[in-house]
């Protein structure tokens, strides 16, 4: 299972920056940077903090998916 995001796409489109974003939720630029990229999985506590950010549901901007395929929701198959 991966973690893949909507991060970058939900900050271009409420248009904050990433620096932005960083200081509303004590992170870094540089982690939110590699956040959005995929290469760092955030905190339960950094997630929750940028869906509060959004107004939105974690579950809309980060999704658990099935190993190579991005598409594959794994939800209630546990």
């Amino acid at each position: 299972m991966d973690i893949k995001n909507s991060l970058k796409v939900w900050r271009a489109r409420e248009g904050f920056s990433q620096q932005q974003l960083a200081d509303a939720t004590g992170l870094s630029r540089q982690t939110v940077n590699a956040i959005e990229r995929g290469r760092f999985v955030p905190s339960a506590l950094s997630v929750l903090k940028m869906a509060r950010f959004f107004k939105t549901t974690v579950e809309e901007i980060f999704q658990l998916v099935d190993g190579d395929d991005p598409q594959s929701d794994q939800r209630g198959k546990d």
